[in-house]
């Protein structure tokens, strides 16, 4: 009997009909599992045809590990997948959510909720087209991204991820879909997966559905809407997704009217695969399954949550790590009939699918040629000039009719003071080396204090400290000061605050030099923070730069004046943590500023 699926010249859906109808159960189960990189082995991937394998933040060959050292790990573990009896190949995920982050010395660009004040679609899809060649290079082919979540409270922890509060630019900005995938041709079906060639990587839509709109913003929390509302705030950014050929989606641990998402049919099932026709398949988020269990302890009723997830809609469970268990409990599942052989064979179906479309079974292993694409001066130029778009210009002056920016970079002396003057780490923020995120130089890259330097004349002295005291001021005949102060790194749950302030004593660091020498403050956050009114009246400037990224010299190249402000708030910026949430649509609404304010040098007004 020919192996249809193993001719590249047959149609894709030819294939998958004619593997599928090799598999066993045993395997199909296999293809349906997600597995973390810390418990394969190559007998694991061979005997129990894994399907896809992840590396979690900071999980990789070693520790600074580079793209080539990641390629060689991946293709170890490909290789153990192809020795499997039908040969299938493991489609490997990471979070590549802002560059391809877990990897030492990638481009990081800003993230999400920076891109969304540039409110430039060609600029996400180049940035997705970079990402791309940067994750392929380490040998992987699939990303957890985009999160095209509408975070409606700063309170939550992953506001960073989000685009904006407002649904029509997290629409616009799923546009480095086409980056990340390529550009499906004209006529391609509707709602099909589409991944270009080599040069692309399989991407995620997630999470669905609902996730920036929990109450009190709380992660993994409860969205309470209608479901009109639902699907006008929340959802409409997917059918944008689906219509680019986005191959996966990921379903959100958020619940919606009480009921968890991994267990909700009716969005799972009739509205994602039915009503919106999307072709590819639904993976769940991280041990998603094992949050079934609430109020009952993680991870418990493990069977029951395996039985409503994959009932529900569910194709590829990311474990990641009980797959024994897992596999044990899928497999007697469908042999005593609670789950379907039906839903089996849909689920398996649209993974093979992917697979085929990705070109993984003619191009399995990883394309050297791609390394020194990885954090080579194109793509940091891109990730430049995307934090110099992302900036946005709050403060300009004590005096509107006096502008302190620019600064004049052949100023006599400077003083760059303050926590993210200098740690690269925190001008990342969190998905960077680690889930997390770390302080220092956890890669390669410009922190602003680099950036200054470079950017000052010969004879500018630049006196860099930290934490300045009263003595720093003594004897110094400073021109102005330059503050950058702002949020430690964070992820997910970690990141859910209710209190919103700038920690590491930042005002009072700020309010020292304010008060002795003209002052630029830049804020580094992955949202807005309470600024009162005392400490902003010290400023003589005030920039939001948001989580910039490995570039620093996309600041300096606005500071200085090269460049205009075009950074526009992708969200509302409160006065008071009291007014959360506050919308624009809100008859309430009074903001310290509007969504959409941004000065510029050219034009006296806001941007607004």
């Amino acid at each position: 009997m020919d192996c249809i699926y193993k001719d590249p010249n047959q149609p894709i859906e030819a294939r998958i009909k004619d593997l599928l109808s090799r598999m066993t159960l045993k395997e199909k189960a296999g293809q349906m599992t997600q597995i973390e990189r810390r418990v394969a082995t190559p007998s694991v991937l061979k005997d129990l045809s894994i399907g896809s394998m992840l590396s979690a933040g900071g999980s990789g060959p070693f520790d600074k590990a580079l793209s080539a050292d990641w390629a060689d790990m991946v293709d170890g573990f490909q290789k153990s997948a192809l020795e499997s009896r039908l040969g299938i190949p493991l489609l490997y995920g990471i979070d590549a959510v802002h560059g391809n982050n877990s990897i030492y010395g990638a481009t990081i660009f800003p993230h999400n909720v920076g891109l969304g004040a540039t409110r430039d679609a060609d600029l996400a899809q180049r940035i997705g087209v970079a990402t791309a060649l940067e994750v392929r290079a380490s040998g992987i082919h699939y990303t957890f991204a985009p999160c095209v979540a509408v975070c409606r409270d700063p309170r939550w922890g992953r506001c960073y991820e989000s685009y904006s509060s407002d649904t029509d630019i997290v629409r616009k900005m799923t546009s480095i879909i086409t980056g990340l995938q390529g550009k499906p041709p004209p006529g391609h079906p509707k709602g099909y997966p589409f991944v270009a060639g080599r040069h692309n990587v399989v991407a995620c839509a997630k999470h669905f559905v609902g996730d920036g709109g929990t109450d009190k913003g709380i992660n993994e929390g409860n969205t309470i809407l209608s479901y009109e509302d639902l699907e006008r705030i929340h959802m409409t950014p997917y059918p944008d997704c689906i219509s680019q050929g986005v191959a996966t989606v990921m379903a959100s641990y958020s619940s919606w009217n009480g009921t968890q998402l991994h267990a909700h049919r009716f969005l799972l099932s009739d509205v994602l695969k039915d009503k919106l026709g999307f072709k590819g398949f639904l993976i769940s988020d991280w041990e998603g399954l094992d949050r079934l269990s609430k109020p009952n302890p993680h991870g418990s009723n493990y069977r029951t949550s395996i039985c409503t997830a994959v009932n529900t809609g569910i194709d590829m469970v990311m474990v990641p790590f009980r797959y024994a268990k897992f596999l044990e409990d899928l497999i007697d599942l469908v042999e005593s009939g609670e789950i379907p052989m039906t839903r089996i064979d849909d689920a398996v179906e649209r993974i093979l699918r992917v697979k085929f479309v990705a070109g993984l079974f003619e191009y399995p292993y990883s394309d050297r040629s791609l390394l020194d694409t990885v954090g080579c001066k194109l793509h940091r130029d891109l990730a430049r000039e995307a934090v110099r778009k992302s900036l946005v210009l709050l403060k300009n002056g004590k005096d509107e009719k006096k502008p302190f920016l620019p600064l004049d970079r052949k100023a006599k002396s400077v003083l760059v003071a303050g926590s993210h003057a200098d740690d690269l780490g925190y001008q990342c923020g969190g998905w960077t080396a680690t889930w997390h995120g770390a302080s220092g130089r956890i890669t390669i890259g410009t922190t602003v204090l680099d950036a200054i330097r470079e950017a000052v004349g010969d004879k500018t002295e630049v006196i860099y400290e930290q934490n300045p005291s009263p003595a720093t001021f003594e004897g110094q005949d400073f021109s102005y000061a330059i503050v950058v102060v702002g949020e430690g790194p964070y992820a997910e749950h970690t990141g859910d605050n209710s209190e919103l302030i700038i920690p590491f004593n930042a005002n009072d660091v700020i309010s020292l030099v304010a008060d002795r020498i003209p002052t630029l403050v830049i804020l580094i956050s992955g949202r807005p923070l309470v600024l009162e009114p005392w400490i902003l009246e010290k400023m003589d400037a005030l920039i939001a730069a948001w989580l910039p990224g490995s570039e620093g010299g996309g600041i300096t190249d606005v500071v200085f004046g090269d460049y205009d402000f075009e950074g526009r708030l992708p969200v509302t910026w409160f006065k008071s943590l009291e007014q959360l949430p506050m919308h624009p649509e809100d008859n309430s609404y009074d903001p310290l500023f509007p969504f959409g304010f941004g000065l510029t040098y050219n034009k006296k007004g806001p941007l607004n």
